[in-house]
């Protein structure tokens, strides 16, 4: 009888540990991302990615409080389509369509992407410089 008890305690007892241990790599969200090792769904590429690695980057023009933000852009391979990756995003990113097919802007809901420089982009929202 307490070789039973003892038993039922040491089970129940690695069950409370068990739940309570952080599994690191643990935090996959629908699409099966790890969030904690930066990755995130891109819609465009149907695939995980880390936005940090991404190409094309953008630096917050105008900064609140004491930290830059970052934002990426993945291009659609008929550059039809950009996604966005930025902090304001409900869902984690934005996909911007280009109207037309020499219109050189992406366009959605304020938010205007277009050419800037040689080699750079310039995201607006509502006509206002957000990231370059």
């Amino acid at each position: 009888m307490k070789k039973t008890i003892f038993l039922s305690a040491m089970f129940l007892g690695s069950l409370v540990f068990a739940q309570q241990t952080h599994v690191v790599g643990g935090d996959r969200d629908a699409h099966g991302c790890i969030g904690s090792a930066g990755y995130t769904y891109s819609q465009i590429k149907k695939d995980c990615v880390r936005t940090f690695e991404q190409k094309i980057k953008l630096t917050e023009v105008s900064p609140k409080g004491s930290s830059t933000s970052m934002a990426a852009v993945i291009f659609s391979k008929d550059m039809k389509k950009a996604e966005v990756f930025v902090k304001d995003a409900d869902s984690g990113s934005i996909i911007l369509t280009r109207a037309g097919g020499k219109a050189k802007a992406w366009k959605k809901d304020g938010y205007v992407l277009v050419p800037f420089k040689k080699n750079g982009y310039q995201l607006k929202k509502d006509n206002i410089v957000i990231y370059q």
